[in-house]
């Protein structure tokens, strides 16, 4: 692929964005950015320093103070051939997926400042394109001129099991009905919030791979790529 583009990926949790994310970064030799992991990851700061009591309360000015005490960012893992997460130098890839995390980090997620500071890092990551972003806001916020744009959905049952199953091989065993609960909990918070709420960009693609395997999500996209590159050439 000779012309290097920023690709948005939006929609909601456990929709496999993150699994196509990281397969089409493999195939196009492009950077990924999985901005959830960046929420979920001051989230694990504020449970870790008392910032969220056992009532699912967040100290919103104590965490907007500390801010500046936070750094996210990935690095390449030569051995997986994936980015992970670090939080202020630490590997917390495994951290970040617990259900404490998930249950607190839509509320975190909607605190404007912390927002601000993401918000800012994603631009700067994603500035040379050649990047795949995945999140709530990529394509109608972090990048509004990304030249492709997707949304992701998937059936409400299938996407409980995804997660369901991804929990249990971690160790981390709960019913699938508390685990759809939290998923649509999360639905509800972020297509709610304030500050720039999980909407479908008027030029995004969906992509609903209730039956799809991975393979045929990535051909999918693979395809638009292709499909786009040929009309700007029929252009020229």
């Amino acid at each position: 692929m000779s012309v290097k583009i920023t690709i948005a990926i939006d929609g909601y949790s456990s929709c496999g964005k993150s699994t196509v994310a990281k397969a089409l970064a493999q195939r196009l030799n492009y950077s990924y950015i999985d901005t959830g992991a960046m929420y979920r990851a001051v989230t694990l700061y504020a449970l870790r320093n008392g910032l969220i009591n056992n009532k699912k309360q967040i100290n919103t000015e104590r965490l907007i103070s500390e801010l500046k005490n936070v750094t996210v960012d990935f690095k390449f893992n030569s051995q997986t051939k994936v980015s992970e997460t670090y939080l202020n130098g630490e590997n917390i890839e495994h951290d970040i997926r617990t259900m404490e995390v998930s249950d607190n980090v839509s509320k975190v997620s909607t605190i404007h400042e912390v927002r601000e500071k993401m918000v800012a890092l994603q631009r700067e990551m994603g500035k040379n394109k050649a990047v795949i972003l995945d999140g709530r806001d990529i394509g109608t916020n972090v990048f509004p001129d990304a030249e492709l744009k997707l949304f992701m959905t998937a059936d409400n049952d299938v996407r409980a099991q995804r997660r369901h199953d991804e929990f249990t091989s971690k160790g981390e065993f709960l019913t699938i009905e508390e685990v759809k609960h939290n998923l649509l909990k999360r639905d509800h918070d972020d297509t709610h919030r304030k500050e720039n709420p999980l909407i479908k960009a008027k030029d995004a693609i969906v992509l609903d791979n209730t039956d799809l395997s991975k393979e045929q999500q990535l051909e999918f996209v693979i395809k638009l790529i292709a499909d786009m590159q040929l009309t700007k050439d029929k252009a020229v």
